[in-house]
Order: structure tokens, then sequence, then C-alpha cells
């Protein structure tokens, strides 16, 4: 696949975020939408047919009609479609959380190794942190606390909002820190929509996790502490305010990956698989981190599906 011709791109799931994938495939330089694979074949041609690809209901099908696989299937199901796609010889971009346990997760990361196929995590918010500059800070952080707070939702209704929503944050504060989380360093409490997590570090680092989806409003901030100053964040107004002496960029909306995340995030997964890039923005390794604190958290809080 390092040659010259068009990687066919593939989406499975016909939900919201696979029009988003299907989109991104139809406008990438050196890609094109060939297919979009749902249960439901009406859903599936109405995201494929507009931007030139076919609909599929049925996965052998599929995968023989495309070069590189994005999973937006529901989280319940990513390992299962994640795994059928590396089997077949496909790079794959899974939408987060890469599964939802760690044993899935492991088998996935061992399938991809054995096979030597990139595998992207759809942890896209690690480009805004790049675009902003804090990814290069030169200071191990002392306190993170984190809000994402948003109306009711039928989507994602088959993961916590842990998995949902909290697991976004999680990411992020692992990318700020190379420090390990402790043993008992949890504390969580909260229910299937609502949850509150305390993290404690071994340099000393904590960090604080507040997610709904049971909100009046969408709010989404982040509060880190550095040695040297603080940065507050509001990723819906898309603003910060920086006291610490490093030079962040407050013209990071505008650039080409401030306005455009994920589609930062898929070129970087196309050109991981052309050879063009050492790797996407985020990796197997870096995605079953975030999964194994969010399920700790999970586990710290007792949740559980409510009844159907």
């Amino acid at each position: 696949m390092a040659d010259s011709a068009a990687l066919r791109g593939g989406v499975i799931g016909a939900g919201v975020f696979g029009g988003y994938h299907a989109r991104q495939y139809a406008q990438q330089d050196g890609a094109v939408l060939s297919a979009v694979l749902d249960p439901h074949p009406d859903r599936a041609a109405k995201v494929a047919m507009p931007l030139g690809g076919r609909a599929f209901h049925e996965l052998d099908a599929f995968l023989e009609a495309v070069d590189v696989v994005t999973v937006a299937s529901p989280a319940t199901v990513h390992a299962e479609h994640v795994l059928a796609a590396l089997a077949a010889g496909k790079p794959v971009y899974v939408e987060k959380p890469i599964a939802v346990s760690v044993a899935d997760a492991e088998r996935i990361r061992r399938s991809a190794a054995a096979k030597g196929l990139v595998l992207a995590c759809g942890h896209q918010e690690r480009v805004v942190f790049r675009a902003m500059g804090l990814l290069d800070v030169p200071e191990q952080p002392l306190r993170l606390e984190a809000l994402r707070h948003g109306p009711p939702s039928e989507r994602s209704r088959d993961v916590s909002a842990v998995l949902d929503l909290m697991v976004h944050d999680i990411d992020l504060a692992l990318s700020l820190t190379t420090a390990r989380p402790l043993t008992g360093g949890l504390r969580a409490s909260g229910g299937w929509d609502d949850t509150l997590a305390e993290l404690a570090f071994d340099d000393g680092f904590s960090a604080r996790f507040d997610v709904s989806r049971q909100a009046a409003a969408r709010k989404r901030t982040m509060r880190v502490v550095f040695p040297s100053g603080e940065v507050e964040i509001d990723f819906v107004a898309r603003t910060f305010r920086n006291t610490t002496p490093f030079g962040l960029d407050p013209d990071f909306a505008d650039t080409p990956a401030g306005r455009d995340p994920l589609g930062a995030s898929i070129a970087s997964f196309l050109m991981a698989v052309r050879g063009a890039a050492p790797r996407p923005v985020v990796t197997a390794d870096e995605a079953i981190r975030a999964l194994d604190v969010a399920l700790a958290v999970e586990g710290g809080a007792q949740l559980s599906a409510p009844a159907a």
C-alpha cells in the first residue's frame, strides 16, 4: 500500500460518526470512500452513495472492496469488527474506546502486530493538544481537572458515560504525564450517565474527571496546573487562558489541525499506512492505557448497565 494509488476507505457503522469518517475518506488526498457497512442497508446507502461509495451489509464482501477500514460501529462490537478487518489484512482506525475489555484490546494489539498492520484509535483530541502546543510543555503537570457534560442523547448508549466521554479526558491526561496511576489511588462514584473520578499518580500528579450525559447544556473544560503556572481550556469556545511561561498558540483553532482534528487524525493514519509517517496520532498501546483506567473507574464506581 505504499504506491501512489488512492486507498479505498471503508467504514463500518452508518451512524453519526460513521458519516463523519465516510466524508473524511471522500475528501482526503490519496483516498476515496469505497464502502460503508451497516446491518441496515438503507442506512449504509444513505451515507455511502452521495460520496461515491457502495453500501454493504455483509462483512466479507465489504472487506474485499476496501484497503483500509474505519470501525465506527457501537463500542460493544468494536473488537469483533477490528479483528475481522485485521484478519483480512486491512489497516484499521477504530473509534474510541478501542474495545470494552482489556482482554479484547490486547487481542487486537497482538493481531495488528503479528500482521504488521497499522492500528490507530480515534482519540483525536490529542490533535487539539498538539495544535495548542500542550504536548510540548517541558514540565510534568501537578493537577488536571476535566469536566465534560452534555445533554441526553441516544448515541453510545451501549456503554457508560465513562467509556463514552471520560475516556477522552483520561487519554488527554495520560498524554501529558509520564507518571503511572497508583494502585489504590482511585476514588469513583456516580451512575451510568454521570460519573466522578479522582485519580492519583506515582509522582504526585492527580486528576479529577467529571462527566455527565444528563446535563442541561454542553460544557467541556479542562484545567492543567504546572509548577510554573496553569492552563484553563474551554473546548466549546475553543479558547484557553495560559499563565505558564510556555508559548502556547492562542490561534490553534484557526490552524488546519485545530479546525478539523478528525481530518488530521485520519490523515496521520493514512500516512502511516503508506509508510510516510512513523505512527498514527494514537497507537494501540496508548488506547489500551486509557481503556484500562476507564474500566478501573467503572469498577470503582460499581457501574452496571441499566435494565432494558
